[in-house]
């Protein structure tokens, strides 16, 4: 959601006290889709917001939800559509007490005409993995500086089949929070990339503007990124598994993994979908409760590398 949209609409809900998606929709100038969406988005973030379906029915914003919206700043405005950050990744970007100011100027006071307790009061995020590192690298706090100027970097980066770092010019979209890591979102030769802030060792900020694609935003790169990094892969390893370690590798391996039918012995057959080969090593911590029965390529690598575990500890 936009900031012109989301005081947009709740300027709309406020001038009346009862309105119609479609009436929104209209104003809005966005379809009634959107506005549902919208709506779904304020109600989450904790503001009283009431929908009624059917005859009769419209959007309401209860008692308490009204907004004294002169005294936000564009600064405000800005961080309250920060949405889907943890305090942790706010302060990440040196943003913790900006957001929290501009938080507590539309925090409703009371619970509600119902007498529900806000939501924003029931909910605490933390996106951060469990026993998650301290990550180095670049700061985010530091690149988004560079990254508001809307300038080109040059990042000295390392990927992780490359044996040291290498200067690559990138035009950055923005930065991406997921899964407890921080990611630049970035072309490289008009080629759209994920750079993992942990292996960026230094960057300089180019005096030429960024170039971005026709069309594309961070919001439509990142997400096509995202998706291909999920569903896609480069080596499928056939195997068979001990079916009461089904749960077990779904939660490790998540949509990587594809059960198929039960075989004999209290065992099923799986596929993995792996990137590169070297990912393989991944499913040794299943030991003989699983066995790779293809491609030979990966059989091999994890025979190798069992008997020199066999080797390290006998």
């Amino acid at each position: 959601m936009t900031p012109d949209r989301f005081f947009g609409l709740l300027l709309a809900l406020q001038s009346r006290p009862v309105t119609t998606t479609a009436a929104l929709s209209d104003e809005l100038g966005v379809s009634v889709r959107t506005v549902l969406r919208d709506l779904n988005w304020l109600q989450e973030a904790g503001f009283p917001v009431h929908a009624r379906q059917g005859r009769g029915g419209g959007v309401t914003l209860l008692p308490g939800g009204a907004l004294d919206t002169s005294r936000l700043t564009p600064g405000d405005r800005d961080h309250l559509v920060l949405t889907g950050l943890d305090d942790q990744q706010r302060d990440d970007l040196g943003a913790a007490a900006d957001s929290d100011r501009a938080r507590r100027k539309v925090a409703p006071a009371k619970p509600g005409a119902e007498g529900l307790l806000p939501l924003s009061g029931l909910v605490v995020t933390d996106n951060r993995p469990w026993f998650a590192a301290d990550s180095g690298g670049a700061s985010p706090a530091e690149l988004v500086g560079d990254l508001r100027r809307g300038v080109r970097l040059r990042v000295l980066y390392r990927r992780s089949d490359e044996s040291g770092p290498v200067w690559r010019v990138a035009d950055p979209y923005g930065l991406l929070a997921k899964s407890g890591r921080w990611y630049l979102v970035a072309d490289e030769r008009e080629t759209p990339r994920l750079f993992l802030l942990d292996r960026i060792a230094r960057w300089q900020a180019l005096r030429l503007p960024r170039r971005l694609r026709a069309g594309a935003t961070l919001h439509t790169v990142a997400a096509q990124l995202t998706a291909r990094w999920e569903t896609t892969g480069e080596l499928l390893v056939h195997a068979e598994l001990d079916i009461e370690q089904l749960d077990r590798a779904g939660r490790i391996l998540g949509t990587r993994l594809t059960v198929h039918e039960a075989v004999a012995d209290r065992r099923a057959r799986v596929t993995i979908t792996c990137r590169v080969l070297d990912d393989t090593r991944q499913l040794l911590q299943f030991a003989n409760h699983l066995t790779v029965l293809a491609p030979p390529e990966a059989r091999t690598l994890l025979r190798d590398l069992a008997a020199g575990i066999r080797q390290q500890y006998s």
